[in-house]
């Protein structure tokens, strides 16, 4: 059995995410409550895997969790791609004529403005994440109150589902991406199979260093599917440039790797890996 550190509760996002990942495996959640613990949870226990979220196609990356991955010295094994969809969710007894507030996190109210705008009578009421509040509005029995949430965290919990498909863009997809101890690692992928890798490093303040090292990537033939820059604190107008590439031949890609290190600093290889496809 494998145990997954994940970010939130069971009938979370994190939770669907983790069980498509590992389809027909049998897994543990470990349920945190930030994404602190997480990695937290993995330096305590090297044989746990961890799964958080990196980016979401409408709000765009979490820039904490890079922070976190690359000083947790931990490696990506994967990531997954998850379409977000959103429902509208109340205790079995209560109608549409009953609700009068609504409970989500922060970014699934935001997801789904279109739909709330069309109800400006409800009061939007912020919660620490989805199935949280789900499940705060069965537990407390909180008769007028809906969640906003996925149709799993309903049928978990109980609710009667109102309306489904109310985020605003229908590609609304979230990546995971899913890590271990080095050691752990190396026992949870295949690298002959890797066609995707995450590398992050710093740069001079100077004029075209960013440029000079695109050029090399694009030379290799590297497919620049991310980059992400964060200011790297203590070091004005220094920037840490996360980046994902995708290839096709290994010894191209490490040829390509070895080229741009002269050109940067604190050149590190979060993770090598087979891409994730879009789950729907």
């Amino acid at each position: 059995m494998k145990r997954i550190a994940i970010q939130g509760i069971e009938g979370s996002f994190h939770d669907i995410a983790a069980h498509q990942f590992f389809e027909d495996e049998e897994i543990q959640l470990i349920c945190c409550s930030t994404f602190e613990q997480v990695f937290t949870t993995l330096n305590e226990d090297p044989t746990t895997i961890g799964m958080v979220a990196i980016e979401n196609t409408i709000a765009g990356s979490l820039l904490h969790n890079y922070e976190l991955l690359r000083e947790s010295g931990m490696t990506i094994v994967g990531e997954h791609k998850l379409r977000i969809k959103h429902s509208f969710m109340c205790l079995p007894d209560d109608d549409w004529c009953d609700i009068t507030e609504v409970h989500s996190h922060p970014v699934a109210l935001m997801q789904c403005r279109d739909f709330l705008s069309r109800h400006e009578q409800l009061k939007v009421v912020e919660a620490t994440d989805t199935a949280g509040a789900a499940r705060m509005v069965m537990a407390n029995q909180m008769h007028g109150h809906a969640a906003i949430g996925s149709v799993h965290v309903a049928e978990l919990y109980g609710l009667k589902v109102l309306e489904e498909g109310i985020e605003t863009n229908k590609h609304n997809f979230t990546r995971f991406l899913v890590f271990a101890s080095p050691t752990r690692a190396n026992l949870l992928r295949d690298i002959r199979t890797a066609d995707k890798a995450s590398i992050v490093f710093a740069l001079p303040h100077e004029e075209g260093s960013l440029s000079q090292v695109l050029s090399v990537l694009s030379f290799y033939r590297l497919n620049l599917t991310k980059i992400q820059s964060l200011p790297i604190i203590g070091r004005e107008w220094e920037y840490l440039f996360y980046v994902d590439v995708q290839f096709t031949d290994y010894t191209r890609y490490s040829q390509g790797v070895d080229a741009i290190r002269p050109l940067t600093s604190d050149l590190k290889i979060l993770g090598e890996y087979k891409h994730g496809k879009e789950h729907i």
